[in-house]
């Protein structure tokens, strides 16, 4: 039977995907009265005209990056893990824990003891879900959701009736000591002679993200891991023939899953805010579902729907800011590019699969 090129699969039917959203959106923007030419180049502008807008696109797509990569392992391991968010928010936890209580002389030693903290924190919050399918068949979608909230109300507690310091009435931690402060990219350039903004809060994690990348890649396709963790998602009944634990996949793709999520802190947590704030993960681990199904599950490709959505984040912000456009409408073009990236994604495939294998067809007649 023919098949799709590979290239078709992993750059034109998401580029197809992209285009029909924004085809969409600027159908909508035009229904509000607002010319859409414009407002894709304020977003353009805003989100890429700048190295200010450029700090705060980077910045958004590290978080991305982390929460594409973790629910891309778990998709490898046929387990939908939506709970990245609760996940992100315990491991900010830990990363506040860790800066507020062990004193560090340099922020390089600072950073991996909380990358420590919030990965260990962030996989134990996803242990649990993953236990109860693995050993009592719960499905690990309802109960990623469920702890979702447990996360919400177990940092709004923490924050308001533990790490609060005296005195203070917004529910967040004290600021984090001074050898804990990772360096900005305005920091790192600076001594090359390159001017970058001092107001953006990409930092040193975006670095840590990219290197994300590449070990996820080397677990999932170069190590006897991730072959039986693809194994396992590709067939379970051939994978459990062949050997290999189901409750071992399961537990340890939700582990590695849920300790990805919980490092995403290093950057929101500990780089951007300096101390545990509530609501500090803003969505990203929602986010990075739509980032991995647009990524294909493939860290190269989540690198890239991050850096997208990292621009959708900051170009819909200036967007919002500078226009009449209201916020709403440009989360409602983001849900567009969740939608058909991820939900109607079979809409564009069918129809594309289609005309290559009748031209496969034409050509083998």
């Amino acid at each position: 039977m023919e098949k799709m090129p590979k290239w078709a699969d992993v750059a034109l039917i998401p580029f197809l995907n992209l285009l029909i959203a924004f085809v969409l959106s600027g159908l909508v923007i035009l229904a509000i009265g607002e010319n859409p030419v414009k407002a894709l180049q304020m977003m353009i502008s805003g989100a890429l005209g700048s190295t200010y807008g450029w700090g705060y696109t980077l910045y958004y797509a590290t978080n991305f990056i982390f929460t594409g990569l973790a629910v891309s392992i778990a998709f490898k391991a046929a387990m939908f893990n939506i709970g990245g968010e609760g996940q992100a928010m315990v491991g900010g936890l830990g990363v506040a824990l860790v800066c507020l209580y062990i004193p560090f002389p340099h922020w390089s030693v600072a950073i991996l003891f909380a990358m420590i903290g919030g990965a260990v924190f962030g996989a134990a919050w996803a242990a649990i879900p993953a236990y109860l399918q693995a050993k009592r068949g719960s499905h690990v979608v309802i109960t990623t959701i469920m702890f979702n909230f447990i996360a919400a109300s177990l940092l709004n507690y923490m924050l308001v009736n533990i790490l609060r310091p005296k005195g203070e009435m917004n529910p967040q931690t004290a600021g984090f000591p001074d050898a804990t402060h990772l360096p900005t990219l305005h920091e790192m350039l600076a001594p090359f002679g390159i001017a970058f903004s001092k107001s953006a809060p990409v930092n040193v994690s975006l670095f840590i993200a990219l290197a994300a990348c590449v070990v996820v890649y080397l677990l999932i396709w170069r190590s006897r891991l991730g072959y039986e963790i693809r194994s396992f998602g590709h067939s379970q009944e051939a994978s459990v023939y062949a050997g290999i634990s189901p409750v071992k996949i399961t537990m340890i793709a939700m582990l590695l899953s849920g300790g990805l999520s919980g490092m995403m802190s290093i950057n929101n947590t500990m780089g951007e805010a300096e101390r545990l704030v509530l609501n500090s993960v803003e969505g990203a681990g929602f986010i990075g579902i739509a980032v991995a199904l647009m990524g294909r599950n493939h860290p190269f490709g989540v690198l890239l729907a991050a850096l997208l959505f990292g621009f959708l984040y900051q170009g819909g912000s200036e967007l919002s800011l500078w226009t009449k456009i209201p916020r709403e409408l440009v989360i409602v073009i983001q849900g567009l590019v969740i939608l058909f990236t991820g939900a109607l994604d079979n809409m564009v495939r069918k129809p594309v699969e289609r005309v290559f294998i009748a031209a496969a067809k034409r050509r083998a007649s």
